[in-house]
């Protein structure tokens, strides 16, 4: 294997290096750096606004950032070759597809496109439809096609898939069915997954490594195990001193609620304790409280 061959197999998926994006004047991507390597599922996570369907139009070439530098499969994202293209499952925001077309002609149409296409992946997944092939897509609900379209995506065999905001719209049993779908065909298939998604709880047992973004720029990058295992949360008996309190480098969050004060950091107990001692702050009735995935994801981005 040549020098170069190696350094392509080990090269990114994805490669963001300081994306920069905006409209009208206002900036929604400020220096985006992030990486996706081969395998495993990846969460691309942030509040409302916090430039997660840009990044992905970037991704796939919609739009052209106005800074930085994107590539994806070694194409710059916005000059993506069609073999590279067939080489990406996109299901967009909003599950766009032929409504017009019943779900035997949209399988027949996707097919043709893709050299690796599967029909019994596509076919398990909408056989638990329990409704006809002759059924029209504007004629499912919004949960069905969702199904429908995600079907499609997977059957094409990809080597990277790119799901942007999937569960949006979809009640619980939907949003548990496509997770459960997504990771054995991930471990099956050994496919790359990038996702994003407004349900942070729906991820906790689904996503590898994560990326949290906040105003256009990365704030937090972790396998899944070492965030759980390193964030922690206490409360203790409010005081005025404790109102004084604000996020430093030490506490990622501090939060009063009621007669109680509650504080999260990445250090631990014994720093956060002398620290706060440091401040004046009685920590009367200390006490640490379990953090759940949406629980530490909120202390980084704030519940407001």
């Amino acid at each position: 294997m040549t020098s170069a061959t190696q350094a392509a197999s080990v090269a990114p998926l994805i490669e963001c290096d300081q994306l920069r994006h905006g409209y009208a004047g206002k900036q929604v991507l400020n220096g985006l750096s992030f990486q996706v390597r081969k395998g495993g599922i990846y969460g691309l996570l942030g509040k409302n606004g916090a430039g997660k369907t840009t990044t992905i139009n970037i991704l796939m070439g919609f739009l052209e950032p106005s800074g930085g530098r994107c590539r994806v499969l070694g194409d710059p994202s916005h000059r993506l070759r069609p073999e590279t293209r067939r080489k990406i499952g996109l299901l967009h925001e909003g599950f766009t597809q032929h409504d017009f077309m019943t779900i035997a002609e949209l399988e027949k149409f996707y097919r043709h496109f893709y050299p690796h296409w599967q029909p019994q992946v596509f076919a398990q997944l909408v056989q638990k439809l329990q409704v006809p092939a002759s059924r029209r897509l504007s004629k499912l609900s919004f949960g069905q096609r969702s199904q429908v379209c995600l079907a499609l995506v997977m059957a094409q065999r990809p080597e990277l898939m790119i799901l942007d905001d999937y569960s949006m719209g979809l009640d619980a049993g939907y949003r548990r069915l496509l997770l459960d779908y997504l990771h054995a065909y991930a471990r099956e298939y050994g496919t790359t997954i990038l996702l994003t998604s407004h349900v942070v709880q729906d991820l906790e047992r689904l996503i590898d490594h994560m990326f949290i973004i906040q105003n256009g720029s990365l704030l937090y990058s972790a396998e899944r195990g070492r965030f759980f295992e390193s964030l922690r949360q206490w409360r203790f008996r409010r005081t005025p001193q404790a109102d004084l309190l604000e996020k430093t480098d030490l506490l990622t969050s501090v939060e009063h609620i009621g007669r109680h004060s509650i504080v999260c950091s990445f250090h631990d107990e014994a720093q956060v304790r002398q620290a706060l001692r440091q401040k004046d702050v009685a920590l009367e009735d200390w006490q640490e409280i379990p953090l759940g995935f949406e629980d530490a994801f909120l202390s980084l981005t704030g519940k407001y």
